[in-house]
């Protein structure tokens, strides 16, 4: 092998990581999907009661009307589920089921949920259609996150699971 070669296959081992890195950035290669399953909302404070209550923790909140339907149900449960799944962290996380009727839940289902705080507030803070979602307030009042229709537990917590991990708030 030639000398001249030796020195060109150098050249290019030295330059490989600097052309690539380039091209990975200017390609837009690798950038992947998001780290988080629920879509984050830009902050916006959410105040009055039951909010003011809850500030200092992170809630999970269900928007529907007291007959919950079974979609409604599932959505409770898991909230249940997902704050117990948190272990030594659940007492950070708070599970709120706001009623958008006057009706009155059903005593079994109270008893399934026991521990959610229920009340009746106003809904307008929560952005698209809220009994299509359960959302995430932060300790600091803020409504930040929420989860798709038809949301995956498994999912949900992991997100739940990073934000407690990393904040130091709540």
């Amino acid at each position: 092998m030639s000398a001249r070669l030796k020195l060109f296959i150098l050249f290019l081992a030295c330059a490989a990581p600097f052309v690539l890195g380039w091209a990975a950035w200017y390609f837009n290669w690798g950038t992947g999907a998001p780290g988080n399953y629920g879509e984050l909302l830009a902050p916006r404070p959410i105040e009055g009661a039951p909010f003011d209550d809850l500030r200092g923790k992170w809630v999970l909140v269900n928007v529907d009307s007291a007959a919950c339907d079974p979609y409604c149900e599932r959505k409770l449960y898991f909230m249940r589920q997902v704050r117990t799944a948190q272990g030594k962290d659940q007492g950070r996380v708070e599970r709120l089921w706001i009623i958008t009727d006057a009706g009155k839940p059903r005593p079994e289902l109270l008893a399934a949920i026991e521990g959610t705080r229920i009340s009746r507030a106003k809904t307008e803070p929560f952005p698209g259609k809220p009994v299509d979602h359960v959302y995430v307030i932060d300790p600091l009042g803020n409504l930040m996150m929420r989860f798709p229709r038809d949301p995956d537990p498994s999912r949900m917590l992991k997100d739940l699971q990073r934000l407690l991990k990393y904040s130091q708030v709540g």
